[in-house]
């Protein structure tokens, strides 16, 4: 093994391409939905314990803090949705080479942000 090949272990420095970052988000944007499917569950079941329980639940959705938490996990099923459907597109062999792979990763990324736009406009 060649000892005098260049290391480079400062994860900062390295440019990594628009695909790689897509693809990265995608992965982090599941363990976010995962989490956010908690909460939704969590608020599910709070509003169907009885129906006092319900009105405060619908009340308390007024609250910025909760349509903001609504607005983050509506966000990340958009854009874990999008990647997904480009990732099942490159499986069926559609935008494998890399200016197919480029263009569906600035799609995704332009789709993501006008869904998530949409969804804030819709909760507030």
């Amino acid at each position: 093994m060649n000892k005098k090949r260049p290391v480079n272990l400062d994860i900062s420095t390295i440019k990594l391409p628009i695909t790689a970052y897509v693809s990265i988000l995608h992965r982090i944007s599941g363990v976010f939905l995962f989490a956010g499917m908690a909460v939704l569950l969590w608020l599910l079941d709070a509003s169907l314990a009885s129906e006092e329980s319900f009105a405060a639940m619908k009340e308390s959705l007024n609250d910025p803090v909760y349509k903001f938490v609504l607005w983050g996990v509506l966000s990340v099923l958009a854009y874990h949705t999008v990647a997904g459907v480009r990732h099942l597109t490159m499986d069926g062999g559609v935008g494998e080479t890399l200016k197919g792979g480029q263009l569906g990763a600035r799609l995704v990324v332009l789709l993501a942000i006008v869904l998530i736009v949409i969804a804030g406009v819709w909760i507030w």
